[in-house]
């Protein structure tokens, strides 16, 4: 849905184009400084416009993006894309370090045995 208006929270859009699934996790995120709007750090209260770029930083990616629609309701993922164009994104998804061993990183698979596994050491004869 598109406002009258030509401002909106920050914390209501991001809310509103599916980047958080709360607004108060919207809110926090703000708070945390892990958006930015036109390279500044607001609080949740900022008001964004049409033409804004905003950076968002979460867990898995960091996108920057442009404000096309101002939205306050929520509505399917197709409809969430259509509030923003993506400029870039970058997916944070790491290589394990050797590092990273030592504070107990296994790689996938590499966990407790399965069931299969588990037969075949209980088969085992250890006399």
């Amino acid at each position: 849905m598109q406002l009258d208006e030509s401002k909106l929270r920050i914390d209501k859009w991001l809310w509103a184009a599916r980047f958080f699934k709360t607004r108060a996790l919207a809110s926090e995120a703000v708070k945390g400084g892990k958006v930015e709007i036109n390279g500044q750090k607001p609080k949740p209260s900022k008001t964004i416009q049409l033409g804004d770029t905003l950076r968002v930083t979460q867990a898995h990616r960091k996108v920057e993006i442009k404000v096309l629609v101002l939205s306050d309701r929520r509505g399917s993922s197709d409809q969430a894309m259509s509030l923003y164009e993506l400029i870039s994104e970058e997916r944070l998804q790491r290589k394990p370090t050797a590092d990273m061993a030592l504070v107990g990183y296994r790689e996938k698979g590499a966990g407790r045995p399965t069931k299969r596994d588990r037969r075949k050491i209980d088969s085992l004869d250890y006399s």
